[in-house]
């Protein structure tokens, strides 16, 4: 098999300690990992003990990483049972982040979009995946 069985999503950001404090205040993620100093990098992996996948968020001193590209760079959470979608929502408010209107209006239907601090999207989706 060519894929593994956990999937990291990594990415730069120049706010480190808010992208940190959105994922795990806002979403409820946990901080698994840090580093600093590692060759100029330092880094947080956020998700949660034992689930299959994680962030992993650094910062590059001297270097500058920008902005999301776009409004539709997004990590969609699916989250079929009602009353979590709904404990999920009021974390994210009680932390104080507010929904925005999502780029592509198929994730307002049965979901709400927020924005990182970095302008990327997570999408809390009432919804079941099913392949």
């Amino acid at each position: 098999m060519l894929l593994g069985k956990v999937l990291r999503v990594a990415r730069p950001t120049d706010n480190l300690d808010k992208v940190v404090e959105f994922y795990t205040k806002g979403l409820g993620l946990e901080v698994l990992y840090k580093f600093q100093d590692h060759e100029g990098f330092d880094g947080v992996m956020i998700g949660l003990v034992g689930a299959a996948y994680h962030l992993e968020f650094t910062s590059h001193r001297g270097y500058y990483a920008g902005s999301a590209p776009t409004q539709d760079n997004l990590l969609v959470f699916y989250l079929p049972n009602q009353t979590e979608w709904l404990e999920a929502i009021a974390r994210m408010k009680n932390a104080g982040y507010e929904p925005v209107q999502s780029y592509n209006p198929y994730w307002d239907k049965n979901g709400l979009t927020f924005a990182d601090p970095d302008g990327y999207r997570v999408v809390i989706q009432n919804d079941v995946w099913d392949l």
